[in-house]
């Protein structure tokens, strides 16, 4: 499932991921043509697939379609289980691209019935009628309250086009609901925070939200705040689109987003709604903040590790197929592998000596560096690269750190340390040259294993 797109003209859009009796189910909608299907209303429907151990997994086709003319999309909402019953609250967009809360529920968490009345919920005065989706459900276990997130804005208040909000509805019984003031306005500029998430964790109450796509958490030690803003709030880089996550057996927490397509296939394509499912593990740090990973279970298969040739480029490269030094004090030095597969994994770790400033790899390489794809780490800035993506305020590049790499298809996911990813979609590029290069600083890679 790691990578997973349905087969024709579908795509994985919005992820729900949900864990529930040793089961872990990945609802999602399904896209067909991107989001502009149903005149641009979407077109969507939940699919699922499930799993009682992330490897082997059930595809169960359509879980909530479309089934009346009026519903324009079936959006993204969460799943909530509830004395034996699974609640999968969702939006609804209809024909006119307003936006309402719908109900199914299912008794087994595969086939869902629609409730009636449905829509369940529609945006009241002072909310925007075409911005009321996302709906998320949890309970305070020390008040019995159920509590409801929508995404949607607020209208007439505040600092035009910052009024993006989640809005707040209670119950006592699960079934009335009533509203209450917004939960939380983020603050950034005509962007509603899509797809929220709460959660607990080990002393900690998360709530996760996306803007512009990019998924970003808050933390408190109470579940209705203050929320927390931590100093690197971001889960991933912009191409893991809206992540949500559920919990897993042993304390662990798995999160999935997609990724998305490019128009064309082109490297420089603009981003198209909707692609592969992507999944990581989330990692808990010591201050309760947030980073991910690569899920273990869920690596492709993969082969014996391969006899590399090395070259070096430069007189300040030397090496074999295992191990790289680069000594590049006042130069640029450059050394390479060959014969590398367009599909691999590739691991190694990485030791950067004091005062180095600029290295990394360049992926799918050709010639003598001519072209490819360049992995990069700078220490100072505490920046990580992938050609033209990047993450910030990454630390501990200047120390030693584990790097792993995934080239499967036109996808190119890189893990470092075990607490920071980065994925994007380059398939233009075909080489079969690993090129290793530091600019001002000694460098060594040792461990190399492309597989």
């Amino acid at each position: 499932m790691q990578y997973y797109k349905p087969d024709g003209p579908y795509f994985v859009g919005d992820c729900m991921p949900f864990y529930h009796d040793g089961v872990f189910r990945l609802y999602y909608l399904l896209d067909e043509n991107h989001h502009t299907s149903r005149g641009w209303l979407g077109n969507h429907q939940w699919a699922q697939a499930s799993s009682p151990d992330l490897v082997h997994w059930t595809h169960h086709g359509l879980t909530i379609p479309i089934t009346a003319d009026w519903e324009g999309s079936i959006c993204t909402g969460s799943v909530f289980h509830h004395k034996g019953t699974y609640y999968a609250f969702y939006s609804t967009r209809m024909a006119d691209a307003s936006q309402h809360v719908s109900l199914a529920v299912s008794s087994d968490g595969v086939n869902f019935s629609k409730t009636s009345p449905n829509p369940l919920i529609s945006p009241p005065a002072g909310y925007h009628t075409f911005s009321f989706r996302d709906p998320c459900v949890f309970r305070d276990d020390a008040t019995g309250v159920f509590h409801m997130l929508v995404t949607s804005q607020r209208v007439g208040c505040g600092v035009p086009r910052y009024n993006g909000c989640l809005a707040h509805l209670s119950s006592a019984d699960f079934k009335t609901w009533s509203f209450e003031e917004p939960f939380l306005f983020p603050g950034y500029c005509g962007q509603d925070p899509e797809c929220p998430e709460h959660f607990y964790w080990n002393g900690w109450y998360y709530l996760l939200f996306g803007i512009d796509a990019m998924a970003r958490y808050r933390m408190s030690r109470s579940p209705l705040g203050p929320w927390i803003c931590p100093p690197v709030d971001v889960l991933e880089g912009t191409y893991a689109r809206v992540m949500k996550t559920a919990p897993y057996r042993d304390n662990r927490r798995i999160g999935v987003a997609f990724v998305a397509s490019r128009e064309g296939g082109r490297d420089d394509g603009q981003l198209m709604w909707a692609g592969n499912a992507v999944f990581r593990e989330l990692v808990q740090h010591a201050d309760g903040t947030l980073g991910v990973k690569f899920v273990p279970e869920m690596m492709p298969i993969e082969g014996d590790p391969l006899a590399m040739r090395f070259s070096a480029l430069t007189a300040g490269a030397r090496g074999d197929g295992m191990a790289v030094v680069l000594d590049s004090s006042s130069a640029f030095e450059v050394a390479a592998l060959d014969a590398v597969p367009n599909d691999a994994r590739i691991t190694m770790r990485v030791h950067p000596q004091v005062g180095a400033r600029h290295f990394g790899l360049r992926l799918r390489g050709f010639g003598r560096y001519e072209t490819g794809y360049d992995l990069s780490f700078r220490p100072v800035e505490r920046t990580v690269e992938l050609h033209n993506q990047s993450i910030a305020c990454v630390e501990g590049l200047d120390r030693p750190f584990d790097l792993d790499i995934v080239m499967r298809g036109d996808i190119i996911d890189v893990c470092i340390d075990r607490r920071r990813c980065l994925v994007n979609r380059l398939g233009q590029l075909r080489g079969s040259r690993l090129f290793f290069f530091s600019h001002n600083g000694r460098v060594r890679f040792e461990g190399i294993e492309t597989r």
